[in-house]
């Protein structure tokens, strides 16, 4: 049976989407399921979002990166004391979002966002991370781990590539040369008033913002066909999420 592998863009505290978006999906038990991250802050389930994948991985194989705001979360759940950025950026959804989780439950949500990867890649020379590198030389030379889930210059780069720039060329930027394709996050598609995942040059966007007023996308990173929930702001119509 053949075994297909799918990517999940940012979700944002968007049970309702995600839920939504995996019954459309609707995976075999043999499949892969690799998240991009951001998990939480925006709708009002970021902590339900984390038990849902929690239990998720009990019937999958699944892949969780590490997102900027779950560092955020991450760094709040060891020590409770919330960062006033991430606080202004809908880390105050998530605080809400765990006023009647158990302690327990809490730690359980903490080692597995301790246990999120910063990047990963499989046979086929594909790279899954939250947003991107720096590095000439790859994500394994990165000087900074914090640009895995914050860097955009790699996807700006890559969305306004000259296309008549060869390959071969010693303009075309060495960074897109070392992965056959790259599934990224982090920027949502709405800024370029695209609902559905871009590419640019080998990089696949995946975020079709569900934190603000758009949808959940999972795509089959083979075949390139792709399912999206309803849009959020749809599903969560008494809030607001990460829109101003």
């Amino acid at each position: 049976m053949k075994r297909n592998t799918y990517v999940i863009g940012d979700i944002h505290g968007a049970l309702r989407a995600l839920k939504q978006l995996m019954e459309r999906v609707n995976p075999l038990k043999n499949d892969k399921l690799i998240f991009l991250g951001d998990y939480v802050d925006g709708w009002s389930e970021s902590a339900q979002v984390i038990e849902y994948l929690i239990q998720l991985q009990k019937e999958y194989e699944c892949i969780f990166i590490k997102g900027n705001h779950d560092a955020w979360c991450e760094k709040w759940l060891e020590n409770r004391l919330p960062d006033e950025m991430w606080l202004k950026n809908s880390g105050s959804s998530t605080v809400m979002s765990y006023s009647f989780v158990p302690e327990q439950e809490k730690e359980q949500h903490l080692a597995f966002l301790r246990n999120t990867k910063m990047y990963e890649t499989d046979g086929q020379n594909r790279l899954f991370i939250h947003a991107g590198y720096t590095s000439m030389h790859g994500p394994s030379h990165e000087t900074y781990s914090t640009n895995y889930y914050w860097d955009r210059t790699l996807w700006e780069m890559a969305v306004c590539m000259d296309k008549r720039v060869a390959k071969d060329s010693k303009l075309y930027p060495k960074r897109l040369l070392l992965y056959k394709e790259i599934f990224i996050g982090h920027t949502p598609t709405l800024h370029y008033d695209i609902d559905v995942p871009m590419q640019g040059c080998n990089i696949w966007n995946i975020d079709t913002g569900a934190g603000f007023s758009g949808k959940l996308t999972a795509m089959n990173i083979d075949n390139k066909e792709f399912w999206q929930s309803d849009t959020c702001e749809s599903l969560y119509p008494a809030e607001k999420g990460r829109n101003k």
